[in-house]
C-alpha cells in the first residue's frame, strides 16, 4: 500500500497526537499500512465502538494515554520516541460543547496546540509537523464563495475561534522558529468529516445512526445549515501527501493548505441525512426546535481547494453519495476489525488511482 508516497513513511517514527479519537485512528491504521512505527498520546477512546477500540489498534501501535495539556509528559515522550513525523489531532472538537466548557476548549485548543510546538522546537528528530486546525478557523462571512488560505481567520464561537488562534500561532512558530532548513510546518484544514467509527456527540451522523439502530426517527436541529461533507479517507490522504512533500521540500509546502469538498458534496444537514436513510435502507427524519438553536451555528461555510490542486495534485475522488456510502456499510457491519478499515483504504487508493488515469 503505497499510496504514491514513494516509501517515506516506511520504518519512521511518527506521533499521532489524538490518536484514539475518530480521523485520528484512521491515520494511524494508513500509517501503519505504510510501515510507519507509530507513538500515539491521546485520551481514552470516547466509546468502546470507536474505531480505535474496535479495529485493535491499541496493541498494534505505541499507545500512550496523556493529556496534551501536560507539557512535561508531552516532552518526555518526545525524548524517550524521537518523532520525525508529527501529525497534531488532539483537540475538543466539538462547536456545542466549547459554548459550555469554554476554558477546556481553549486550554487544550491553543495551550496544548503550543506544549506540542513547543515539544517539536526543542526536539531535533522532529522533521515534519501537521497541525490539523478546522475550516471552522475562518472569520465565517457567510459568504457563497469557498475560503481561501489567506483569508482571515476568527471564529464566533470558542470552538471556532480556539482554531482561529491555534492557526495564528502555528504562523509565529514557522516565521519564529521553523522558518530555516531543519523543520517544517504546515496547518491543514478540512471541512464536515464523515465515516465510520465516529460516535461523538452533537456530529449528525453519529446522531443519525444512534436513531436508526433504535428504530426512532433522526432528529434535525439546522436542517438548511450547509457544509462542505467529505469521507475521512479524503483529507488524511492530503495531510499523508503534504506531509511527504514536506519531508523533502520542507519550505516550499510549509503553510495553510485547505483540503475541502468537492462542489457537490457541498450540501444541506436535511439531504445528508436523507442519502445516509437510503442506504441504511429505512428510517424518517424529525424537524425539532432545540435549545441549542439559541446558541449561534454558522449556516453556510466552505473551502476554496484551488492551493492544492494546483501544488499537490490532490482532489476529492469520492461523490457524496459513494461518502455516505462508505460511512453506513461501517456501521452496519458491528463486527468490523482492522482489515475492514484497511479494505476501505485499499477501494479508496483505487479510487484515486483510476481518477488520476482518467485526467
Amino acid at each position: 500500500m503505497n499510496g504514491n508516497f514513494d516509501d517515506i513513511y516506511e520504518n519512521k517514527n511518527v506521533l499521532v497526537t489524538g490518536h484514539t479519537g475518530f480521523k485520528g485512528s484512521w491515520l494511524c491504521i494508513w500509517l501503519k499500512e505504510l510501515g510507519a512505527n507509530i507513538i500515539g498520546y491521546a485520551l481514552e477512546p470516547y466509546t468502546k465502538k470507536d474505531n480505535f477500540v474496535v479495529t485493535g489498534l491499541k496493541n498494534k501501535i505505541t499507545h500512550i494515554i496523556g493529556d496534551i495539556r501536560d507539557y512535561q509528559n508531552l516532552k518526555e515522550v518526545f525524548n524517550k520516541y524521537q518523532p520525525e513525523f508529527v501529525f497534531h489531532l488532539a483537540a475538543q472538537p466539538l462547536v456545542m460543547l466549547s459554548y459550555k466548557q469554554p476554558k477546556l476548549t481553549y486550554d487544550t485548543n491553543i495551550g496544548g496546540t503550543v506544549n506540542l510546538f513547543e515539544c517539536c522546537r526543542t526536539n531535533d528528530s522532529v522533521k515534519v509537523i501537521i497541525n490539523v486546525t478546522s475550516d471552522k478557523c475562518y472569520e465565517n462571512k457567510e459568504w457563497i464563495w469557498g475560503y481561501r488560505e489567506n483569508d482571515p481567520v476568527g471564529g464566533y464561537d470558542p470552538y471556532s475561534s480556539s482554531k482561529g488562534c491555534s492557526e495564528l500561532i502555528t504562523n509565529a512558530y514557522r516565521k519564529s522558529f521553523f522558518n530555516d532548513r531543519n523543520k517544517a510546518i504546515s496547518s491543514v484544514r478540512a471541512g464536515n468529516v464523515i465515516g465510520g467509527g465516529d460516535w461523538q456527540i452533537d456530529r449528525i451522523v453519529p446522531d443519525c445512526i444512534k436513531a436508526l439502530k433504535n428504530y426512532k426517527p433522526i432528529e434535525i436541529r439546522s436542517p438548511n445549515s450547509v457544509r462542505p461533507w467529505q469521507y475521512v479517507l479524503e483529507p488524511l490522504y492530503g495531510y499523508l501527501l503534504l506531509a511527504s512533500k514536506m519531508y523533502i521540500h520542507k519550505q516550499k509546502y510549509s503553510g495553510a493548505w485547505n483540503f475541502g469538498a468537492d462542489y457537490s458534496s457541498i450540501i444541506t444537514v436535511k439531504e445528508l441525512v436523507k442519502k445516509v436513510v437510503k442506504h441504511w435502507g429505512t428510517g424518517s427524519l424529525k424537524l425539532v426546535n432545540n435549545i441549542t438553536n439559541k446558541l449561534h451555528e454558522a449556516q453556510l461555510l466552505s473551502l476554496d481547494t484551488s492551493k492544492v490542486r494546483n501544488y499537490l495534485g490532490w482532489f476529492p475522488v469520492l461523490t457524496i453519495d459513494e461518502a455516505t456510502k462508505l460511512t453506513v456499510d461501517w456501521y452496519k457491519n458491528e463486527n468490523m476489525r482492522y482489515s475492514y478499515d484497511v479494505s476501505q483504504i485499499e477501494y479508496y487508493l483505487e479510487k484515486w488511482n483510476s481518477r488520476i488515469k482518467s485526467f
